[in-house]
C-alpha cells in the first residue's frame, strides 16, 4: 500500500475513533528507530517485547527484524481494521517464515491485556494526549505492572501540540490536555532515563524512555540524561 493511501487510512480512523488513533500518518523510519532503541541495546539475548497501539504497523515492521533469536513480540491494537492489517503483516513477513508464533497480535486495549506475561521492553504508540487524565494514569500504571523490574518503556509525543491546543481548542479541552501533561510529567520525574527529539518525522516528535526500577523502593529513580549525555 502506498503512503498516500496509508495517510488517508489514518485520517479516516482518527475521525472515526480518536480513542485508538492519534496520528494522521504512520511513524517515520527515524521515529521508529528511536522507539525501538532499547531492543537493539539489549540484544542479542532473547527478549519479551510489547508494542501497544501499533496502528498499521510502521513500528512493528522496524521491530520484527531486530528481535533476537528466541524472542517474543506481542502487538496490541484496539482498532479492528488496524488489527486485521497487523495480522496480515505478521502472516507474510519474511523474517517470520516458519515461526509466525514469535509475534502475536491482540485486538485489545493494553489495560485489558490478559495473562501474566512480563516484558523487557514496551513500545507505546498510544495517543495519550487524546485520553482523559484518569485513562492515562490507568495505562501508565499498567505499563509499569507489565514491565520486568529494570524493563524499559518508550513512548512519543508530537512536538508543539501544547501550543497548538492552547490556540485552537476550547478551554475545557486545553484543561484536559494540561492535566494529562501533569500526569505524564510525574511519571517522567520518577522513571525517565532519556529523551530524544526526532525532527525527521512528520510532525516532529519527542521520544521518552522510562525504566521500571530494579527495586521498587519509595522514590527510587534513575538519573535523566539527554542524547548528549548531559545530566538534566
Amino acid at each position: 500500500m502506498d503512503s498516500r493511501t496509508m495517510d488517508w487510512t489514518f485520517l479516516t480512523e482518527a475521525a472515526r475513533d480518536p480513542r485508538t488513533t492519534g496520528a494522521v500518518a504512520p511513524s517515520g523510519k527515524a521515529l521508529a528507530r528511536a522507539l525501538t532503541d532499547p531492543v537493539r541495546a539489549l540484544a542479542p539475548r532473547p527478549l519479551t517485547v510489547l508494542e501497544a497501539g501499533a496502528g498499521t504497523g510502521a513500528v512493528t515492521r522496524a521491530l520484527i527484524p531486530q528481535l533476537p533469536p528466541g524472542s517474543r513480540l506481542d502487538v496490541v491494537e484496539a482498532n479492528p481494521r488496524f488489527a486485521g492489517r497487523l495480522r496480515r503483516l505478521v502472516g507474510t513477513h519474511p523474517f517470520l517464515a516458519g515461526e509466525p508464533q514469535r509475534v502475536r497480535v491482540h485486538r485489545s486495549y493494553v489495560e485489558d491485556l490478559p495473562g501474566e506475561q512480563r516484558y523487557d521492553v514496551i513500545v507505546s504508540g498510544l495517543p495519550l494526549t487524546n485520553f482523559t487524565p484518569g485513562q492515562v494514569e490507568t495505562i501508565m500504571a499498567r505499563y509499569l505492572e507489565l514491565l520486568h523490574p529494570g524493563g524499559t518503556l518508550t513512548y512519543f509525543a508530537y512536538r508543539g501540540t501544547r501550543q497548538a491546543r492552547a490556540l485552537l481548542s476550547s478551554r475545557a479541552e486545553a484543561r484536559r490536555h494540561h492535566a494529562v501533561e501533569e500526569v505524564m510529567a510525574a511519571y517522567r520525574l520518577r522513571y525517565a532515563t532519556g529523551r530524544w527529539s526526532v525532527w525527521a518525522n512528520l510532525p516532529p516528535a519527542r521520544v521518552w524512555q522510562l525504566r521500571r526500577p530494579c527495586r521498587d523502593a519509595p522514590g527510587a529513580r534513575d538519573v535523566l540524561y539527554d542524547v548528549t549525555g548531559a545530566r538534566r
